[in-house]
């Protein structure tokens, strides 16, 4: 990294890392909202004589389209970030998030519109996961090339932890929204208003964002004329081939906790353990709560032990919590907020990833390199682990923990790999950026 590893955070730092984690925040629960809204969706936007299972699928397939969308979306700003500056496209994102999300509130229902409502849904969808394609990275590499060198671990665990409270966010609002109106209000009106108050505050955070700065990394490459004059990407697959692959298996590491502990286990408690629908959001709101600490913990361990072994510690507490959770609650199931609490907590080990990642890219590339790798990994693993998830689970109740468990042996490994030989050689590449 090219910042000054000696001076401390200032009021600058600080206020960058607080808008960029608030925007993180409302980017993503722009993009997170839909999921919570999925049912009413496949009522309003298809067909009334789709059968109730096909509706859902379809509603879960618009879903799934932002996933798909994010590599494009990501490439291609990512690819602009590293010719022509890190914030014009850190806020470009955040626009192209709000515009669809606000748009979304107001769209007509297949009532109105017929079959040209689910199509332009889609489109919107796919602009939305576009737009969190290029704001993840971007965003990890912007504050990382904002604060000293020696605090890169605390910026990456603050942003991240701003994006997973993104998802609480979501959460909160969901539940108020459903808490205040009627089934029937919510079909007429009620889902509307998360949209449009979403839409509306992205409009707020493009504002906020023009008070931020170039990064000093990037204007110093500017100045010396350092810029990669050739294709970013063609760049990072000739040259940084195992930066490609340490980041790819942490950002599966990061969607099998994100996606598994997070997202689908209030379902899966309510199906293994005929727990309350109720109960189970209440203690995924802990969870998320939890997480969202985890995450700014584990940036500052990271910066005080390092990310190898930050990274091979959270991959160990996770696998245990993660079996603790599952066994506990099957046992004694009034104590499921307090063990989803302390698996959320250890779920922060996420916040480890971005300094790997981060770490891994010299900054000509940092951006295209960490971009790819990222969004590639959580499409693929984000799309194929709640299908190996659901599979698995016809056969035992404790699959999700397995694959959880598993991957957190893939974390290790890469940890062990940070530590011994991998760590020369991703120094030397920090080093040449």
């Amino acid at each position: 990294m090219q910042t000054a590893p000696s001076r401390p955070l200032t009021r600058q730092d600080a206020r960058t890392l607080a808008l960029a984690a608030l925007g993180g925040a409302l980017e993503f629960y722009d993009f997170i909202i839909f999921v919570f809204f999925t049912s009413v969706i496949g009522q309003l936007f298809f067909p009334p004589s789709t059968p109730d299972w096909l509706r859902q699928l379809q509603a879960f397939g618009l879903f799934a389209a932002g996933y798909l969308a994010r590599p494009l979306g990501g490439i291609v700003m990512a690819h602009f970030g590293d010719r022509t500056g890190r914030k014009r496209m850190f806020s470009l994102s955040v626009f192209l998030m709000a515009v669809p999300t606000l748009l979304i509130g107001l769209l007509p229902t297949y009532a109105t519109a017929g079959y040209a409502a689910p199509l332009v849904l889609l489109v919107l969808r796919m602009l939305q996961g576009a737009a969190v394609g290029g704001e993840v990275p971007g965003a990890w590499v912007f504050v990382a090339e904002h604060v000293p060198d020696r605090r890169i671990g605390f910026a990456c665990g603050t942003l991240t932890s701003g994006l997973t409270f993104g998802i609480l966010l979501g959460s909160l609002v969901a539940t108020a929204i459903n808490t205040v109106y009627s089934p029937e209000e919510v079909l007429a009106i009620g889902w509307r208003w998360p949209f449009l108050v979403g839409g509306l505050f992205g409009f707020f955070s493009v504002f906020l964002r023009r008070w931020l700065a170039e990064t000093p990394v990037f204007e110093e490459m500017r100045q010396r004329k350092a810029l990669v004059q050739e294709l970013p990407l063609k760049a990072v697959l000739r040259g940084h081939g195992a930066a490609v692959a340490v980041s790819m298996l942490v950002s599966w590491v990061l969607t099998a906790a994100i996606v598994v502990m997070i997202l689908m286990t209030p379902t899966l408690m309510q199906k293994l353990y005929a727990i309350p629908a109720a109960r189970t959001l209440e203690a995924n709101s802990l969870a998320t709560l939890s997480l969202t600490l985890g995450c700014i913990c584990f940036g500052l361990a990271t910066d005080r032990f390092g990310a190898g072994w930050m990274l091979g510690l959270g991959c160990l507490l996770l696998m245990g919590a993660s079996y603790l959770l599952y066994l506990g609650v099957a046992r004694a199931p009034e104590y499921l907020a307090g063990l989803y609490a302390l698996t959320g907590f250890c779920v922060g080990v996420v916040g480890v990833v971005p300094t790997v990642m981060v770490r891994a890219f010299p900054a000509a590339v940092r951006f295209s390199g960490l971009s790819f790798s990222y969004n590639v990994a959580y499409a693929v693993f984000g799309g194929l682990t709640p299908l190996v998830v659901t599979l698995l689970v016809k056969d035992t109740p404790l699959a999700p923990v397995h694959y959880v468990a598993g991957v957190c042996g893939v974390g290790l490994a890469v940890a062990i790999y940070l530590l011994t030989a991998g760590r020369s050689r991703l120094s030397g590449m920090r080093s040449s950026g």
